[in-house]
């Protein structure tokens, strides 16, 4: 089938992310350098700041009441508006230089925060499709708007419960959600019917602050004695919860349907050598399940067993929500429209300076140098009715949605498209993994990413000026998310947001720290071994 014709407006929007090339390139190395994690992505919302106010657009800093959120408007008239977004959250323990060994960046170790996804390319895609977007509106006088929303906290599901929650995604005609592939076959493709889950995440707090009332006695002796009898205390508890959580996990659901549920110590104690209890410890899980249903019931189970930990240790206990996000609605109209714009495009391309790189990481592996070192998915694009097709293979014909990833929230207040571009992945000779910082450097590395990001800019410029001028396509995506609401926001079959917290931006999270050391990441790098 040959690809779709562009509209001069449409090729003139690829030709604005072919201008901005060089700088998408030193733009998503910046943000890969900057590796800063959930909630605490200070370096990483600043410069966003800075750079869309460069462009023109109208930023409020600090959206949803979330210090490291944005929200960027931009408008050339009245018209409908069009929403895509950014993130930039790395992950802790991933600390990798853009270089063919392993080694952390320059003055930290490897501990620290490194861009996985990679979250510094889909920001930096997202921006320059957004850029080439404006820039066509401008040239042929398209009128309507942009909306580009700083999402902090992803890998938590953090900030689009949130946004959805207080309206940042309301009076959109239409929200593109780009991500990296991570997973065949939804690479160079766009989703189809199956879409994300839902994802519930949560911190419990057990807090040991009157330790002397445990087993006191008449005649006990005076609560500051080293030989009196004290309360296990905080770190007892967060263990107690640790182990019957993971010894209940086969009683939390029925073996079906795909669901997880992961935990992550913030805080154990406060590092004290003396015989005292620990008085904070803290606790998050996160579930990632089909429905919202199987979500609650899992909190159920996770809250008795808190309870149950805090009575045994001499502790109290709080539940905190780090995110409730919902499970992800279809649109054809919409997938159909991207996949239309992907075909025009054409998948991502790797040159010689790509493979020499992907060759040199093989050879220091110990590995034989390949001709074609990449998979060949990379550069290939995958109708959505044949990645839906091989998705649904490993599901059971009940289970309607698969992981889960917060985009979702945005299907439920506009239409939606959801895609995914090739990133670099190197082909593996038989019975061996690549350790997992060769991914994460051919996200840093331009000669390895560049390609999947100018590829995502382009399918999105172009899906969003077709959005723009096809009144057609916007109506026929409004009226299938209006059907498959029962009426559209509000209506009969919507499911409203869940997020009834503020956000969890005061937690322990992990974090860089200036001292007279200079700045380092909160494991200090000169540990041996770190």
């Amino acid at each position: 089938m040959p690809a779709p014709i562009l509209t001069a407006a449409q090729r003139d929007a690829l030709a604005a992310v072919d201008a901005r090339a060089g700088a998408l390139s030193d733009w998503c190395a910046t943000i890969f350098d900057f590796g800063e994690t959930a909630w605490r992505e200070y370096r990483s919302a600043e410069w966003y700041v800075a750079r869309l106010r460069a462009e023109g657009f109208a930023v409020e800093e600090g959206s949803g009441g979330m210090p490291t959120a944005f929200c960027a408007e931009w408008s050339n008239g009245d018209g409908p508006v069009i929403g895509m977004y950014g993130e930039y959250d790395a992950v802790p323990g991933n600390c990798q230089a853009a270089s063919t060994r392993r080694e952390p960046r320059a003055g930290l170790g490897y501990q620290a925060g490194g861009h996985t996804d990679p979250h510094s390319g889909l920001g930096i895609g997202a921006l320059g499709g957004l850029l080439a977007t404006k820039a066509a509106m401008e040239r042929h006088g398209i009128r309507g708007g942009l909306r580009f929303t700083g999402e902090p906290a992803e890998k938590v599901r953090g900030s689009k419960p949130i946004h959805a929650a207080k309206g940042y995604y309301d009076g959109l005609a239409a929200m593109l959600s780009f991500h990296p592939f991570y997973m065949l076959p939804m690479c160079n493709t766009v989703r189809w019917d199956t879409h994300c889950g839902a994802a519930y995440a949560m911190v419990y707090r057990f807090i040991c602050d009157a330790p002397e009332a445990w087993g006191r006695a008449d005649g006990a002796p005076i609560p500051q004695s080293h030989s009196a009898v004290r309360a296990p205390g905080a770190n007892d508890a967060l263990m107690l919860m640790y182990q019957s959580s993971k010894a209940l996990r086969e009683a939390m659901l029925p073996h079906q349907g795909g669901w997880s549920v992961s935990e992550a110590i913030l805080t154990a104690g406060q590092a004290t050598a003396d015989n005292l209890p620990a008085g904070l410890a803290e606790i998050q899980y996160m579930m990632r399940t089909p429905t919202v249903a199987m979500a609650e019931q899992i909190t159920a189970v996770l809250d008795r067993n808190a309870e149950a930990a805090a009575m045994m240790s001499g502790c109290r206990w709080e539940r905190r929500w780090v995110c409730k996000s919902r499970p992800g609605l279809a649109n054809h109209a919409m997938a159909r429209l991207v996949w239309e714009a992907m075909q025009a495009v054409g998948a991502p391309r790797w040159g010689e300076e790509a493979r020499a790189v992907a060759r040199e990481i093989q050879s220091g592996l110990g590995l034989h140098p390949m001709e074609a070192p990449f998979i060949e998915e990379m550069e290939r694009l995958i109708d959505p009715d044949a990645a839906e097709a091989i998705l649904r293979r490993d599901l059971p014909p009940s289970q309607g949605h698969s992981t889960s990833d917060d985009y979702t929230d945005m299907c439920w207040h506009a239409p939606t498209a959801r895609f995914y571009i090739a990133r670099p992945a190197l082909k593996a000779p038989a019975g061996y993994a690549y350790p997992n910082w060769v991914m994460n450097a051919l996200g840093g590395i331009p000669a390895t990413i560049d390609p999947m990001v100018t590829t995502a800019a382009k399918v999105l410029a172009a899906s969003a000026v077709r959005l723009l001028e096809d009144a057609g396509a916007r109506d026929a995506a409004m009226t299938e998310f209006r059907d498959r609401t029962g009426g559209g926001v509000g209506g009969s079959s919507w499911l409203p947001p869940l997020c009834d917290y503020d956000p969890p931006i005061h937690f322990r999270w992990p974090e860089y720290v200036e001292t007279p050391r200079g700045r380092d990441w909160w494991i200090p790098s000169a540990l041996p071994g770190a």
